[in-house]
């Protein structure tokens, strides 16, 4: 018994380990592709209401430093994205937005959680409370 509680410890802790690996890996993935070249919103659903239009001609440059900005060769507005993960699935990571203004922009401060991302698209998702519908957002690589 003894011997079979140590062996399960052991698995135990190296699943762990697999898990934040992966959560570690999938996130330098994601922050690897989101910092690569320009993004254009080819879908923004709004609480039910499809806004993609409000961002048409924007591109979306995502750096490093965690400055983000958006450009339509007229108007600049810059806020900052961060990739956070509130636990040790793939599943907890999250893709923060912040714009601190009063436009079409604010709409899209939110913690994001992924549905999908490879190097050309990025799926996400809120899910809102209280019968609302979920926000959904997607970028594409220009």
């Amino acid at each position: 018994m003894f011997i079979f509680l140590i062996s399960f410890s052991i698995t135990s802790c190296s699943s762990d380990d697999d898990n934040d690996n992966s959560n570690s890996t999938f996130q330098e993935t994601v922050e690897n592709n989101t910092q690569t070249g320009t993004w254009r919103i080819t879908k923004f659903i709004d609480s039910g209401i499809d806004e993609t239009s409000d961002f048409s001609g924007y591109n979306f440059t995502f750096n490093g430093a965690g400055a983000l900005n958006a450009n339509n060769g007229t108007n600049s507005f810059d806020g900052t994205w961060t990739i956070s993960s509130d636990g040790s699935d793939l599943d907890d990571l999250d893709l923060n937005i912040v714009f601190n203004l009063r436009n079409d922009f604010d709409d899209l401060t939110d913690d994001w959680d992924f549905i999908s991302q490879t190097s050309t698209k990025i799926e996400l998702i809120d899910i809102s409370g209280g019968g609302e519908p979920d926000d959904l957002l997607t970028f594409e690589r220009n």
